[in-house]
């Protein structure tokens, strides 16, 4: 199996830029399994299709603040960051960008731009003290307390309107701190 074999046409106008609101009035497809017919409607009606003993999975962790800016204390190059996962404290797994740029004890700047156009209101320091796979770099930040307040919603690329209200993006179950992304919701209900 190869992962082009889920490519498929997605014109850009049929995606979503905002949630809709109300939520549950978001689009459902319903496929059955058994004679393959294919339905379209509405979450709110998700409980037509459910019988005893299907399970839903609910996803409750929040979309943290995980985008950063920063710049290289040395050169002064501009950097993004996105934080993976938090490995201890002041620890976190990273993916930056340019992350070539970024070697075993480089030191960068992580700034907020302020909204006011006056310039870096809040600034901490990391230091690249380790690599992984795949480009990961393992950042140690001076203050991860500060980080929520330096860093933004990471949206994916296809999600063109900037974010207006971050609790938007959550999901309306949105409660643990923790992911780098808004769920998608998929429900499978594990009948012929």
């Amino acid at each position: 199996m190869k992962t082009s074999d889920f490519d498929y046409s997605l014109p850009p106008k049929l995606i979503a830029q905002t949630p809709i609101e109300p939520r549950d009035q978001a689009r459902l497809m319903v496929l059955s399994r058994s004679d393959s017919w294919l339905k379209h409607h509405r979450f709110c009606q998700i409980v037509d299709y459910l019988q005893a003993g299907d399970v839903l999975v609910f996803n409750d962790s929040r979309v943290i603040p995980a985008r950063l800016s920063g710049r290289k204390v040395d050169s002064g190059g501009g950097l993004e960051i996105l934080l993976l996962r938090r490995l201890s404290q002041n620890v976190w797994e990273t993916l930056v960008r340019p992350g070539k740029r970024v070697r075993i004890g480089a030191k960068i700047e992580i700034t907020s731009d302020s909204a006011s156009g006056k310039g870096w209101d809040s600034r901490i320091t990391a230091e690249a003290v380790g690599s992984g796979e795949g480009g990961t770099r393992v950042l140690n930040f001076s203050d991860e307390r500060l980080l929520p307040g330096l860093g933004k919603i990471p949206l994916p690329p296809y999600i063109h309107v900037p974010l207006a209200d971050p609790e938007r993006y959550q999901t309306v179950y949105a409660n643990i701190l923790g992911s780098i992304a808004a769920p998608t919701v998929d429900c499978i209900l594990p009948r012929n």
